[in-house]
Parts: C-alpha cells; sequence; structure tokens
C-alpha cells in the first residue's frame, strides 16, 4: 500500500498492510539533536528519517498578508489574530508562549469591532497545488491541513481565564466571538479545499476541552456555547469529502458522544494518562464510528520508561485501538526535548518505522 492508501483504508475501518503511522505534533528541536548526537548522525539525514516515517504530510497555502502579522506568531510579530509570543526555555528545548492577548479586557475595555482579525485574503490559495505535489514528490501520501482550532484561537486573544469567565458572565459575547472566529476558518477551508480540488484528505481542527481530570467546562456549556461552531463548520468540511480529524488532550470521555454527533471521524491525542481514558473502552464504544490517531503516552511512557516498556505501550496499542483498522499510531502529542534517543528508536521500530539512511 502507498501511505495514502493505507491512511484511507484505516478510515474506512479496513485492514491495512501494516500499522498506520503519524509523528503527529513532531519531534521537539532538541529531542531531534539529542537523537542524532545518539546515532552519530546529522541533523538532516534524522530529520528525513522523522519525515519518511509518517503516512502524512501537511500543507498549508502561502501568506501573503499584511507584513506586520506573522503566521508563526513569533517574538518579532504578532501572528494573523494579533497575539504576541515569546520564547521560553524549559530547560531543554524553548517554546513560545503567549506574551500579548489583543482581546484582553474583551467586553470591559474592549469590543469586538476594535480589533483586527484576519481576512481569507491573506493567503495564495493558488499554492495549494503545488505545495500537495511536493509533499507527494517521493510517493503517495495522506495530505492534511489545518488548524481549525475555534476555542483555542479565541482564549488565545482574550487570555485562558478571562475567556472562562467570559463564557460564564457574558455567554452571547463569548458566542460572538467565536462566530467571528468560525467565519474566518469557514471562508478559509472551504477557498482553500476548492483550490486544491481533492488534493487534501484530512482536515485537522482543535479544540482542548479536557485537562487531566475532566473537562475544562460543563458538558452542558460546552455543548450549548462551543459545539455548534463545531458542527458549522464540519458541515462545509464534509461537503468537499474530506475527513475532519479533531484534536483534543485531557479527559474526554464523558464528552465524546458529543464529539461524534458534532461531525468528526478521527479523534486525535488519545492521551490515555488522564483520568478516566481507557482504550478498550474508547475502541469498544465509539470504535466503529470513530477513528484514533496518537496514544503512546509523551507523557509518562516516551519519557520516563524503558525502550521495552515503550515497545510494549505500542504494542498495545496497535492491539486494542487498531483491531480491525481505524487507527493511527502515534504519540499523544509531541515528543519533547529529554525524551531518551533510545525511546524514540524504540517507538520507531516497534511501528517498523526506523530507517536511518547512510
Amino acid at each position: 500500500m502507498t501511505s495514502r492508501e493505507r491512511i484511507l483504508a484505516a478510515l474506512r475501518h479496513e485492514a491495512t498492510d501494516r500499522i498506520p503511522f503519524s509523528l503527529g505534533f513532531g519531534v521537539n528541536e532538541y529531542a531531534r539533536k539529542q537523537l542524532a548526537e545518539y546515532l552519530g548522525s546529522t541533523m538532516e539525514k534524522v530529520e528525513k528519517t522523522l519525515l519518511d516515517a509518517s503516512d502524512l504530510r501537511w500543507v498549508s497555502p502561502r501568506y501573503i498578508g499584511p507584513p506586520s502579522r506573522n503566521p508563526k506568531g513569533d517574538e518579532e510579530k504578532p501572528d494573523i489574530w494579533g497575539v504576541s509570543h515569546k520564547s521560553v526555555f524549559n530547560g531543554f528545548d524553548s517554546y513560545y508562549e503567549i506574551s500579548g492577548y489583543p482581546l484582553h479586557g474583551l467586553g470591559d475595555t474592549i469590543s469586538l469591532e476594535d480589533h483586527e482579525f484576519p481576512s481569507p485574503d491573506w493567503f495564495d490559495y493558488g499554492s495549494l497545488k503545488e505545495r500537495i505535489q511536493r509533499a507527494n514528490a517521493d510517493g503517495e501520501y495522506a495530505i492534511v491541513m489545518g488548524n481549525g482550532n475555534i476555542f483555542e484561537t479565541s482564549w488565545y486573544m482574550v487570555g485562558f481565564e478571562d475567556m472562562l469567565a467570559l463564557l460564564l458572565t457574558d455567554p452571547e459575547l463569548a458566542y460572538r466571538l467565536l462566530e467571528k472566529v468560525t467565519d474566518f476558518y469557514a471562508a478559509f477551508f472551504e477557498r482553500a479545499l476548492t483550490a486544491a480540488e481533492g488534493g487534501i484528505d484530512i482536515v485537522f481542527t482543535a479544540d482542548d476541552i479536557g485537562q487531566q481530570s475532566g473537562l475544562l467546562m460543563s458538558l452542558s456549556m460546552w455543548e450549548e456555547i462551543l459545539k455548534p461552531h463545531h458542527v458549522r463548520l464540519n458541515r462545509l468540511l464534509h461537503g468537499f469529502g474530506v475527513k475532519v480529524m479533531y484534536h483534543t488532550d485531557g479527559a474526554v470521555m464523558e464528552a465524546i458522544d458529543g464529539l461524534v454527533d458534532m461531525g468528526i471521524d478521527v479523534l486525535e491525542a488519545i492521551q490515555l494518562d488522564a483520568s478516566g481514558m481507557n482504550s478498550e473502552k474508547l475502541k469498544r464504544n465509539w470504535g466503529r464510528r470513530l477513528c484514533f490517531h496518537g496514544g503512546v503516552s509523551v507523557q509518562l511512557t516516551l519519557p520516563f520508561g524503558s525502550a521495552e516498556d515503550v515497545r510494549r505501550e505500542v504494542r498495545e496499542r496497535i492491539r486494542i485501538l487498531g483491531k480491525n483498522g481505524g487507527y493511527i499510531l502515534a504519540p499523544s502529542h509531541a515528543i519533547q526535548g529529554g525524551t531518551p534517543p533510545e525511546n524514540i528508536i524504540a517507538f520507531l521500530e516497534e511501528a517498523g518505522r526506523f530507517n536511518l539512511e547512510n
């Protein structure tokens, strides 16, 4: 099977020649450096090995918007939503943390009308076909495009605590903010998928609605205020024939029926370290209606287990979640700096994906 055939078969809950594989959010830079050093190899070879391991390839249209904004949201410029970031060193690696919330004080000192929201005109959708061709230059891969994270985009602009407070104190205003964010994503994906002419297989959407021990908000609040926007977006996406992969971390078992009803095809992350998350229950209760992506712990097993612990967990995930198809083996999030190189190799080897080029 080609990588694309393998992924699409899994999404149809059909048997595949080997387990479909993805590195999800990837391997953080410091972990890649550690891996290259351990192998006595170059970063270039290691990064090619990691890229070649995955059955998925990601694409996005070229940004042509205002130079004062930057889709990456680095220290130099705010991102397309006006959110500023700063680089923070965590002892192993650097990452970008939000440092400026353009809608801080929403409903008090600032209104939605005061803010310049991004325009779908800020992207060159004509660049997508060429980018898809490049992604498939050395094979045929399942092509993924993101990122429809409606709630997260909203709180990135407002601030996390302030957004949660707004849901309680002014749910109508919170709803209007979520609606404006959805307006952008709906227009963006409609134009992108039209331009791609069937070249995109999966659209990645997201919203972390769970934390380690439960949901971030009540289930009824999620159903009333956030879910309708994803229903609207998913309906549009399915109209183009793509599958919807939805990411959420945390303990989200009580929301899965609602996520299925919301129209997702693939549940991503599968943070089985969180309270109540159980792979057998996931497969038994929702395995016919959902596919799964993730599940190998970046919180415990990969960083702190032995190489054999990693191999055992990979086999267990394949045995349970991969039964009768419907599973893409992947880490539960980005593999962090400080993760032993031996464990990354064990993960790739057990998946049948370790092939360091000479």
